[in-house]
């Protein structure tokens, strides 16, 4: 029981940052679940069928505040659909003790993945120059499908970090868009692994507990997206997922746990120093913002105030803002 509890609340904080940053649901979850001994397959399948639910509750929830962009989810949804029937199916034909290490390694790469993406933006304000195309929603799709099933999560990592750094589609729809069309994704995966492990292999105990945390979660992270600065939720999720399959990594190779402890406390330093670093960043990027906007109201102030020639040659409060 104690477990079962234990699950409910990493579906819940799983969901909090995958709603209100568009990614890391199934990679923490997955990664969590491989580090209590689930078999890669299994733990892949139960996270999967348990976003059907927190996938649909949360694409309702950012419709509703107006995070989606259906253009985008009708482009992503049927490649990303193919991709995870495609994944699921090769990972459940892989040795479970075998494909550890090898899925463990894929949720680091994407663990670093994520970090790079957000930290590559800096403080800068994204520009939406026009909407993505299906050129490059196609393939993005596919391969966050694929990786999705397999690593037991990487639809979110591949989709939203793309999107946001291509600048085409502001970041609230972005990550509506990708929490709203993980659902097709999901009932690929989920159709996958039943016709592969049939319905014997699924834990379903596991797969209620993460659905009810993820559940509750959802509409409050479809609120939290307009509140919390993606960058630090983004590297906060990152460094989770990296430490704990590090942690899985370097146990597969035998090291002795004071090696593995070591390791991951300098990693664990590593980590702190660049949430810090991206906590100062929002926080200049923050404060200039203001200033921008105080100008803007400032110079259009001094406009409206002006002789009427004069009047004419004034910016508007867009144009002064910059």
């Amino acid at each position: 029981m104690r477990q079962l509890i234990v699950l409910g609340i990493v579906g819940l904080i799983a969901q909090l940052i995958d709603g209100s940053l568009g990614m890391a649901y199934g990679v923490t979850s997955t990664t969590l679940l491989l580090a209590a001994g689930t078999a890669p397959a299994a733990a892949s399948a139960a996270v999967h069928f348990s976003e059907l639910g927190t996938s649909l509750v949360s694409g309702i929830s950012h419709h509703r505040f107006g995070n989606v962009d259906w253009r985008t989810v009708g482009i992503l949804a049927g490649p990303g659909f193919i991709g995870a029937v495609l994944g699921s199916t090769f990972l459940a034909s892989l040795d479970g003790e075998a494909a550890t290490p090898w899925i463990s390694g894929i949720l680091l790469a994407l663990g670093v993945y994520v970090i790079w993406r957000f930290l590559a933006l800096g403080g800068k304000r994204p520009e939406f120059k026009s909407r993505p195309s299906a050129g490059m929603l196609v393939p993005v799709g596919f391969v966050g499908g694929a990786l999705d099933a397999i690593g037991g999560g990487g639809w979110g990592p591949v989709g939203t970090t793309t999107l946001l750094s291509s600048g085409r589609l502001e970041p609230r729809k972005v990550i509506g868009s990708i929490d709203t069309s993980e659902f097709v994704v999901a009932v690929g995966g989920s159709l996958g692994f039943l016709i592969a492990l049939g319905s014997q292999g699924i834990e379903w105990q596991i797969v209620a507990a993460l659905l009810i945390g993820g559940v509750i979660a959802a509409p409050f992270a479809a609120w939290l997206v307009k509140l919390l600065p993606a960058k630090v939720l983004a590297v906060g999720a990152g460094g989770i997922i990296i430490l704990t399959n590090i942690r899985t990594i370097l146990l597969t190779f035998g090291l002795g746990a004071s090696t593995v402890w070591l390791t991951l406390a300098g990693l664990a330093l590593v980590w702190f120093g660049l949430l810090a670093h991206v906590v100062r960043v929002e926080r200049v990027a923050a404060k200039a913002r203001k200033v921008e906007e105080a100008g803007a109201e400032v110079a259009v102030g001094s406009c409206s105030a002006a002789a009427e020639p004069r009047r004419a040659n004034c910016p508007s409060a867009r144009e002064a803002a910059g």
